[in-house]
């Protein structure tokens, strides 16, 4: 079975620091050749109106259908505040079992000074409920992110070590991937249990 890795870009703005760490994240999945493929969805390009208001362009069908196909997902969300950013939390309102159970997923906190924390404790907090997504004990927190990931090759210490601490992060993703394969297709959900307490 294939490795699909789909990163989601939690914020509202294009062109963000976020979607700058997906794409560097993708591109280290590539290099390492950890998976046969990889999406991103972006949600400030491809945005889903605030739940429950109806989705008359249907975006959350296109979403639906690339998040049906993922073994893994890489979670990406910009520190606002010290939460996370609204269109982040109102996906989670949208994805449920079906798309994310039981698929190991890598958080990524983004912030532009020292923080990024929150955001990753919200979403361990309460995303999961419904939708089952396993999210690894392991995370990734980009500090000062405008002066990370910007080139081939890291412009001082900082940068270096969240480098080798993503490629070791994407890794371990891909050792739960491997590992949750079988349990997935063991795993029945009674309709009365479809969603969490």
């Amino acid at each position: 079975m294939s490795r699909h890795i789909v990163l989601l870009c939690g914020s509202n703005r294009s062109n963000s620091q976020s979607v700058k760490v997906a794409r560097y994240l993708r591109d280290r999945l590539e290099k390492l050749e950890l998976c046969d493929s990889s999406e991103l969805i972006d949600l400030a390009s491809s945005w889903l109106p605030l739940w429950p208001e109806e989705d008359t362009d249907r975006v959350w069908n296109a979403q639906q259908s690339i998040l049906k196909k993922a073994t893994a997902l890489i979670v990406i969300s910009p520190e606002w505040n010290g939460m996370a950013c609204p269109a982040l939390k109102n996906f989670f309102l949208y994805a449920g079992l079906g798309e994310l159970g039981h698929k190991p997923a890598l958080l990524v906190g983004v912030s532009a000074g020292l923080g990024g924390a929150y955001p990753i404790a919200e979403l361990r907090a309460s995303s999961y409920k419904n939708s089952r997504i396993l999210y690894l004990p392991e995370q990734l927190i980009i500090r000062n992110v405008e002066s990370m990931l910007n080139s081939e090759e890291p412009s001082d210490e900082s940068d270096s070590r969240i480098r080798a601490r993503a490629d070791w992060a994407l890794q371990l993703l891909c050792q739960y991937d491997a590992a949750l394969r079988t349990i997935r297709p063991a795993i029945k959900h009674p309709p009365e249990f479809s969603t969490g307490m």
